[in-house]
């Protein structure tokens, strides 16, 4: 992989480790997830007159792509709702890469060194590993690993579709502003329909993750999906998963949790993986 863009996949991986930090510490996650998606939208409006439209063939890309983001954004919130951050955010980040390398080999043709394939397991399994920690009451919890996982297909299947489109786009930017609107959109109505309110509380509940989050959420993705079109999908997968390498030390710095041995051999089977990851090839 390319130094600049491994570096601006490190970059994205940090920002998107940032806006998650404040989610979890946030009173009500269904307004703190409207103001990030909402937040991406005055970025978007900005760029719009200095991007490029995407292709006709994305557009259908663009549907699928929002369909697969709000059906993250749901399960995601829900996961949180049953388990813990320890054990929802490891497996579905690190479900992603491994399902995402699986259909690019064996269903798109893309061919993948050895090391790269090692790479992507260890960063993978590295982080899933890190869910084996129990939750705050001391128990596991079937029912949140299992949403858990299906949020990491859908974090799988957006990230495929996203890269796919953003290639038939030939322009990552023009592709990811339209597919902003579209998430906001969709996710906009459900938000009317189930959880009348929410939106209006964002101002006074959720002000800092409007205006933070949702810049640093929309940059990361915009690095990720640049990304996308330089790299194989399956390699800014894996190595865009690694975010939860930094959600750790930033929980541990500034969030006082506590960083037990199980944990810091996970971090550095991610982190090998991440290395072996910017050498291979």
């Amino acid at each position: 992989m390319e130094t600049i863009v491994f570096l601006a996949v490190i970059a994205a991986a940090i920002l998107h480790a940032s806006w998650n930090a404040l989610l979890k510490g946030s009173a009500d996650k269904y307004v703190s997830m409207c103001a990030v998606v909402f937040g991406h939208v005055p970025i978007a409006l900005a760029l719009l007159p200095f991007v490029a439209m995407p292709k006709p063939d994305s557009w259908p890309y663009i549907a699928v792509g929002v369909a697969l983001h709000v059906g993250y954004q749901l399960f995601l919130l829900t996961s949180y709702r049953l388990g813990d951050l320890t054990q929802v955010y490891p497996i579905a980040r690190g479900t992603a890469p491994l399902l995402v390398a699986a259909v690019s080999v064996l269903a798109l043709g893309v061919q993948l060194s050895s090391a790269e394939l090692i790479a992507i397991a260890a960063i993978g399994l590295g982080i899933i590993s890190l869910s084996a920690v129990r939750q705050s009451d001391g128990t596991t919890n079937r029912n949140a690993a299992l949403l858990a996982f299906v949020t990491g297909c859908f974090i799988a299947g957006y990230s495929l579709v996203d890269g796919l489109g953003a290639r038939a786009a030939e322009t990552a930017l023009g592709f990811y502003t339209w597919l902003t609107f579209g998430n906001a959109a969709v996710f906009g109505a459900i938000t009317f329909i189930a959880r009348p309110g929410a939106i209006r509380r964002i101002p006074t509940e959720a002000p800092l993750l409007f205006l933070f989050g949702g810049g640093a959420s929309f940059a990361a993705y915009a690095l990720v999906m640049w990304a996308f079109t330089q790299a194989p999908i399956a390699l800014v997968t894996a190595l865009r998963e690694t975010s939860i390498i930094i959600a750790l030390l930033i929980g541990v710095m500034f969030l006082k949790e506590k960083l037990s041995l199980g944990k810091v051999l996970s971090t550095f089977v991610t982190l090998a993986g991440a290395i072996l990851l910017r050498f291979s090839r």
